[in-house]
């Protein structure tokens, strides 16, 4: 009888992944064993992960198909007939090698098949493997879609949210969340461009993308900062498929609201023509004409002055006055005339250095002395958490000993469960204000004192940055800007107008005056601030 030598062709598909009945290992592992028990010769042994499912998509098996035509080998050795084909073409190539007795036998580990078999059953088993990818990518569909028209996108969650594998859902990622929403308020804000918020992201925020088994853990890149601010999955929505049309209310926790979306688009500039103009104005898109309630724009024009025979540009901001139905007669105003109107306002919140020094020393001072109170309050939360907790630890061995039953214990530990958050959000919080609050303020009074300097002297990007810090809503409105301050900016201007009242009520000849009479009773200037320290420490 002629020696048969076979070879022995493990496959596994590339999309089942860890999933596959039989890994490769394990087929080749238990094909070597069946080969020992029936005395088969092997003369090679064949690996691939790729799927079968369509045709000219396997190089090894095809590589396999021409090492028998060379006559290497006659026989194959296989953990199942789907294992060699799952496609039409590939079960032809199969059929016609064992009908020419090229393959004089193919050998699974339940049966085998020979020239002399009838070819109806290995057509009827490669028959049944490809009406199985047929179903499967039906049903696949399927599934997909009836996911979609439940509101779940049926794909990998983006950045700050995590798809959650038991429930089948997409959940918000509560490390990823808060600073995602952060990059997005940093550009509605104005102020930012998505490069930069790019590195703000990775440098201050600290965000990274989520560890998988091969990758993640690494900074995010502005090409996906860029999609991240396309994606209407933030504001709630999503198209499935893509470019279908089909477009599905999600049922996760949207980041933005539809009409932040849209605002960010426009700042983009996705839903507007190109402009032809590469001018770099400052205060584009913060202001708000209070006549009409159109953005304020604006525009560079070439003066021709004939005494210096020279062209000399200035630039001017403006009503857009897209409203139609809305009339507005406001006038253009020229850049230097608003810088001047932001530096006057910029005046009521600038401290002198050294104001802002003594200042923050006094309140160090007094922080100094209100942190022995804190302290007690600290101890007096802190042991409650202790006891709290031995209460659990002994509640546990009662348990465990049998002497309470499980409602008994589920009640009390609830109850005790409880009391340890809120002493654990008492106690820090306790932390959080003795730490912050004096680093806080020291940026305020470092603000106040350099503000003025850094926007005179500031580039374009410096100017509309302070801008945007100063205020959050911006009217310009009968040759007039209009700023709403800050609520961290507000006590702020009030110190410093008590302290110019003070100056102006005692030295009116003189201007801005920190330091005091010096005499015996007053030496280092912090009496001169008693009447109006409170307005430093509400602030």
């Amino acid at each position: 009888m002629e020696q048969i030598k076979y070879i022995l062709y493990a496959r596994k598909s590339s999309e089942d992944k860890d999933r596959q009945i039989q890994s490769i290992e394990n087929q080749v592992k238990i094909l070597k064993e069946l080969a020992l028990s029936l005395g088969l010769s092997i003369a090679e042994v064949l690996t691939e992960s790729k799927s079968a499912k369509a045709p000219n998509n396997r190089p090894v098996f095809e590589s396999m198909v021409q090492k028998i035509e060379n006559g290497e080998a006659n026989g194959i050795l296989c953990w199942k007939i789907d294992r060699l084909t799952r496609n039409p073409v590939d079960e032809g190539t199969i059929k016609y090698m064992l009908q020419r007795k090229i393959i004089k036998s193919i050998r699974t580990y339940e049966r085998e098949y020979t020239p002399e078999d009838n070819v109806l059953m290995i057509g009827f088993e490669s028959g049944m493997a490809n009406q199985y990818i047929i179903d499967l990518s039906k049903n696949t569909r399927r599934g997909l879609k009836n996911k979609a028209d439940n509101g779940w996108r049926p794909s990998p969650a983006p950045i700050g949210y995590k798809n959650n594998m038991l429930e089948h859902t997409i959940e918000k990622d509560e490390e990823r969340f808060p600073l995602v929403r952060k990059m997005w308020d940093l550009l509605l804000s104005g102020a930012y461009k998505p490069p930069q918020i790019t590195k703000i992201a990775n440098d201050e925020f600290g965000l990274r993308t989520i560890q998988h088994r091969h990758c993640g853990n690494s900074k995010i890149a502005r090409s996906a900062v860029y999609a991240l601010f396309n994606n209407t999955f933030y504001c709630g929505k999503f198209e499935y498929p893509k470019g279908s049309g089909n477009w599905y209310k999600g049922k996760h926790e949207p980041i933005v609201t539809e009409e932040e979306f849209e605002r960010c688009q426009i700042i983009l500039g996705n839903k507007s023509k190109p402009k032809a103009s590469v001018h770099d104005f400052a205060f584009t898109g913060l202001i708000k004409c209070g006549h009409c309630g159109c953005s304020i724009t604006a525009e560079e024009k070439t003066k021709r002055i004939k005494s210096l025979g020279e062209n000399k540009k200035y630039t001017y901001y403006r009503c857009t006055r897209r409203k139609r139905d809305v009339p507005c007669t406001d006038k253009a105003i020229r850049l230097d005339e608003l810088e001047r109107q932001i530096m006057e306002e910029l005046k009521t919140i600038s401290l002198p250095k050294n104001c802002a020094e003594l200042m923050l020393k006094v309140l160090k001072e007094q922080n100094t002395k209100e942190q022995e109170s804190k302290n007690s309050e600290y101890e007096v939360w802190n042991k409650n958490y202790r006891v709290t907790q031995n209460k659990i630890d002994n509640l546990t061995d009662m348990r465990i000993n049998g002497l309470i039953d499980d409602g008994e214990f589920i009640n009390k530990k609830e109850v005790f469960l409880k009391e340890l958050g809120q002493s654990k959000i008492r106690i820090d919080g306790i932390t959080e204000r003795s730490s912050n609050w004096i680093d806080l303020i020291d940026k305020g009074f470092n603000f106040a004192s350099n503000v003025y300097d850094a926007f005179v002297n500031g580039s374009t990007q410096m100017k509309r940055d302070i801008l945007v810090t100063l205020g959050s809503d911006f009217v310009f409105m009968d040759g007039k800007l209009h700023i709403e301050l800050q609520d961290w900016l507000k006590p702020m201007q009030e110190f410093n107008s008590c302290i110019s009242s003070n100056i102006v009520e005692n030295k009116k000849e003189k201007v801005l005056r920190l330091e005091p009479e010096k005499n015996v009773m007053n030496t280092d200037g912090k009496p001169c601030f008693d009447s109006i320290s409170p307005i430093g420490l509400r602030g």
